[in-house]
């Protein structure tokens, strides 16, 4: 009996190590679509007992990195790690936001010190995060990007906006619009469902279709603003090589354009102001395009530019 005793000790114990291991395949798969990490729930949901789980700690094929959540084989390194645990934790009615929001979908490159999390409801083991609780969340805010749940690039543009000043709003949504990331459509919609709050008001002005005023406007604004600034008075709505030009500073061949979203967005209208341009240049008429905007939040600046390109102008005509 005992000679036969220690070959079937074996066997069992490899029977026992080779069943071990099944549940351990099937959370490293888990594991594999979730940055590295399990929560507690799948781990038991797999096979794994209380003391299996408290073994797998101890030998360091499991890491704790919130409550309830576990890093397999190595402790979370990289922030696409520390998201995906951090949502986990979080609870199913949370979501990445705000900064960390961004920087997941590449508007912006920096990682936030600390990640933040948006939750509609229930209570988010929330340790080591920001927690924001929202009443305005709704399902279509709330997406999969990279494999973690993580606020639309609408809403992370919406709540974001009080952070930074609008130069870098405007370039944000420039940026963002351009590489497809979020469309025009899609942040008129969150803005219109989060009326009256300062963030959207901000995106809906940036976005507004007015950015160039009328013609009207135009011709009253812009001769006060040239006085205003030292430059000379300049011939408005002229013709210049057969194109209505906005305006013409003609001692110096340079011509100022107004440019507006609205106006000059678009395949047709890129092709057809380079053509203008081309014909002008051509003719020896350089063309010079600023938006209301610039003139607007910042005048002095535009007019020094202009100033130093008129005084160019005039030198390499002498």
């Amino acid at each position: 009996m005992e000679k036969n005793s220690a070959p079937r000790r074996k066997k069992l114990h490899a029977a026992s190590r080779a069943a071990d291991q099944v549940p351990d395949a099937r959370v490293a798969a888990i594991a594999l679509r979730q940055h590295g990490n399990v929560t507690r729930a799948q781990l038991q949901a797999n096979g794994l007992t209380d003391d299996a789980i408290a073994g797998r700690l101890q030998t360091g094929r499991l890491h704790r990195v919130h409550a309830g959540v576990y890093a397999v084989g190595r402790p979370p390194t990289t922030a696409l790690e520390r998201a995906g645990a951090a949502v986990l934790a979080a609870g199913p009615h949370a979501a990445l936001s705000h900064v960390a929001a961004m920087a997941l979908w590449g508007m912006w490159r920096k990682w936030p010190a600390r990640l933040e999390l948006t939750v509609a409801r229930g209570k988010p083991l929330a340790d080591g995060f920001v927690v924001h609780r929202s009443t305005t969340l709704v399902r279509s805010d709330v997406v999969t990007h990279l494999g973690i749940r993580v606020t639309s690039p609408s809403r992370a543009i919406v709540d974001t906006a009080p952070r930074i000043d609008d130069r870098m709003l405007a370039r944000t949504i420039d940026d963002a619009l351009r590489a497809g990331i979020v469309s025009r459509v899609a942040l008129l919609r969150q803005v219109e469902r989060r009326h009256g709050r300062p963030s959207a008001a901000r995106v809906l002005r940036l976005l507004s279709p007015d950015d160039r005023p009328s013609r009207s406007d135009w011709e009253r604004a812009f001769p006060v603003y040239c006085r205003r600034n030292g430059l000379p008075r300049p011939q408005l709505n002229t013709v210049v090589c057969g194109y209505e030009v906005d305006a013409l500073f003609a001692t110096e061949k340079l011509i100022v354009e107004l440019d507006g979203w609205t106006y000059h967005a678009g395949r047709e209208a890129f092709e057809r102001d380079r053509e203008r341009d081309a014909d002008t240049l051509r003719a020896g008429f350089a063309t010079v395009r600023i938006t209301w905007q610039r003139m607007r939040t910042a005048p002095e600046r535009e007019a020094a530019r202009l100033l130093a390109i008129l005084a160019a102008r005039r030198a390499l005509a002498a």
